[in-house]
């Protein structure tokens, strides 16, 4: 595909700042995972520990739907 330099440089300016939120989605998930393990077993099994284990979960899926996005628009490149 063929794609004038501005147009390419424009995509890669979007991946890197992909590449920062990426990166801080990630780090929020590694708190909130964190946080989760660190709760007593019985409070982990309690609907809070559950809605923090779900937060987790979404906030790694959503690093993992950037990635997608980032290695798409690579291709471009």
């Amino acid at each position: 595909m063929a794609m004038n330099k501005s147009r390419r440089n424009k995509i890669q300016d979007l991946v890197n700042q992909l590449e920062v939120i990426k990166t801080e989605l990630s780090e929020i998930h590694d708190e909130e995972q964190d946080s989760f393990d660190n709760l007593p077993e019985s409070l982990q099994d309690s609907p809070k520990g559950d809605t923090m284990q779900e937060a987790a979960d979404e906030l790694e899926s959503c690093a993992d739907d950037i990635e997608d996005i980032i290695d798409r628009l690579q291709e471009l490149l």
